[in-house]
């Protein structure tokens, strides 16, 4: 394996569940499906959380995947079942 593909490594659902704690099997399979590294979830968990005031200045400029794996720590899944 090349450095350049190590370096690209997709994020596994134990580092998931290591930087975010507790979360849901669809968020982390929607994270894993966004092709993220762990740098990248790292990332964008310390934005979903506003620990990170470089992101909230830079968010324009994240990758697609620090956006991607933002947007799915960030949204509420509400289901029609959920709502009864």
């Amino acid at each position: 394996m090349s450095q350049g593909s190590h370096t690209r490594a997709r994020v596994t659902r134990e580092q998931i569940a290591r930087v975010l704690g507790r979360i849901d099997d669809a968020k982390a399979a929607a994270i894993i499906a966004s092709g993220a590294t762990l740098r990248e979830l790292e990332q964008a968990a310390a934005w979903a959380v506003g620990e990170s005031d470089v992101m909230a200045k830079v968010r324009s400029r994240a990758s697609p995947a620090v956006a991607k794996v933002y947007d799915i720590l960030t949204t509420e899944d509400t289901f029609p079942e959920d709502r009864e």
